[in-house]
């Protein structure tokens, strides 16, 4: 008797114990699962983090990119600088990782001191204040024709001039935002912005299936080369340069390793390649030689879908233009104000800078050359220098090893892009409509099937020059 009860006791006791392994092994398994889809959720956040930060307003001048170097090899050139691009941002993070540092400004620092990190301060306030210009800009062009929509509007109202309606968005708009210290409520925007865009693309490509059989098709529009190569580039490094967000994306990633980050890269890269790809296909076959830096320039007044896209577009600006003045708010405080503004050095620096961008939008109205500028003296160091330079500097074998072969000639590419493609932009100017509508919106249906190749050339002097002769 006392045999069977300690027996039972014993089989009691054991059972309680493996219901207990079983019951931390299934709370084991039910922890890992849901730590697994929480790992996986923050992935895919960290993705469209990325691709958002890619995917920007600078979209709408791929057709431009395509004009300047040739259809064909600005197909090319566009998966070049988007491998560049990709490659460059996981050299960024290996640095990073190798140097102990976690962000662009300590590893730049820590590679090549003080003067590095000043050199990297420069580039990284041009590029968000040209970007700044680049917008006013964009909303000169765009918000006049969306205002000649509204019935009862005349096109000689004084309110539709668009350095009145620049300095009005600038005052009662984007400054009030911009005036923000703490820009995460407006980050929030950033699927909004993303949808937006998205929405333009689909406009793009409903128009050109009509566009393409009523517009005439330029001598050279399908011609595999044109001298711009180097304004192109710089163009695509400034739709991709995104490399100030990557260390923020990476810091937020559950499991922060290399491998990880050189996966969400890829995968990033190929679906904003891809998006990219479909804006320069359709802006470029739609207008040809014609295409603007401003493609939303090349549509009529009249073309109501087209409104439609200006309106999303033009809203997708005004989200944007704060942030890049917070970034450019940020390297003025960080090298001259050891990261600390009072309200009043807040306010007076905000105000310089939203100032100056607006001044230079009022004077300057062709977007095409801000887009090349910007992308070759702000992105092209950006992405295709400082990144690989850090990484040789860093690499334990000579940087003449093989393994240092990539990074070396992505360094030297940045080097000859820079200084040629300045030279370039500089020296040969390419024209834009200035808010004139193109020929083609001034044509009738009739007449536009039946055009002259003289008065053809002649109406793309006008419209690209305003000269007639």
């Amino acid at each position: 008797m006392s045999y069977q009860l300690l027996d039972y006791k014993h089989y009691q006791r054991h059972e309680v114990t493996f219901v207990n392994v079983e019951s931390d092994d299934r709370k084991s398994l039910i922890d890992d699962e849901v730590e697994e889809k929480k790992i996986t959720a923050n992935v895919c956040w960290a993705g469209f983090n990325l691709i958002n930060s890619i995917l920007g307003t600078g979209m709408i001048g791929l057709p431009y990119s395509m004009r300047l170097a040739g259809f064909p090899l600005g197909l090319l050139l566009l998966i070049g600088v988007a491998y560049v691009t990709d490659y460059s941002i996981i050299l960024l993070i290996k640095g990073g990782s190798m140097s102990g540092t976690n962000t662009y400004q300590s590893l730049v620092s820590k590679m090549f001191g003080f003067p590095g990190y000043l050199l990297l301060s420069v580039f990284q306030f041009l590029y968000p204040f040209a970007a700044m210009i680049s917008y006013n800009i964009v909303t000169g062009d765009i918000l006049p024709k969306i205002i000649q929509r509204i019935p009862g509007v005349s096109p000689e109202s004084w309110y539709v001039d668009r350095r009145v309606l620049i300095v009005l968005t600038t005052a009662v708009i984007t400054l009030p935002i911009a005036l923000y210290r703490n820009m995460e409520k407006l980050g929030k925007v950033s699927l909004l912005s993303l949808l937006l865009t998205f929405t333009v693309l689909v406009i793009i490509i409903v128009r050109a299936s009509s566009l393409t059989s009523e517009i005439p098709h330029t001598e050279d529009a399908w011609v595999f080369a044109k001298p711009n190569v180097m304004q192109a580039v710089g163009v695509m490094s400034f739709v991709f340069m995104c490399h100030h967000a990557c260390f923020l994306i990476y810091g937020s990633l559950e499991k922060a390793t290399v491998s990880n980050w050189s996966r969400i890269t890829h995968v990033s890269m190929l679906l904003s390649l891809f998006i990219s790809l479909q804006y320069s296909v359709f802006g470029y076959v739609s207008f040809t030689g014609f295409t603007q830096g401003d493609l939303f320039e090349n549509y009529c007044r009249e073309d109501n879908l087209a409104t439609i896209g200006r309106f999303c577009y033009a809203i997708t600006i005004i989200l944007t233009y704060p942030m890049e003045c917070f970034v450019a708010r940020e390297v003025i405080s960080n090298v001259f104000f050891g990261g600390n503004l009072s309200y009043t050095l807040h306010f007076a620096v905000t105000f310089a800078v939203v100032s100056l961008t607006t001044a230079f939008s009022l004077v300057y109205d062709c977007l095409g050359m801000f887009l090349e500028l910007n992308g070759i003296l702000s992105a092209t160091p950006l992405v295709f220098i400082i990144p690989p330079a850090c990484y040789l500097k860093l690499s334990e074998k000579p940087w003449y090893h093989l393994d240092n072969a990539i990074p070396l000639l992505i360094l030297l590419l940045g080097m000859v892009i820079m200084p040629v493609g300045f030279l370039m932009a500089i020296l040969y100017p390419q024209e834009c409509s200035h808010g004139s509508e193109m020929f083609y919106c001034l044509s009738t249906n009739s007449t536009l099937l039946n055009i002259t190749s003289e008065s053809f050339y002649r109406m793309t002097l006008i419209s690209l020059t305003g000269k007639g002769n």
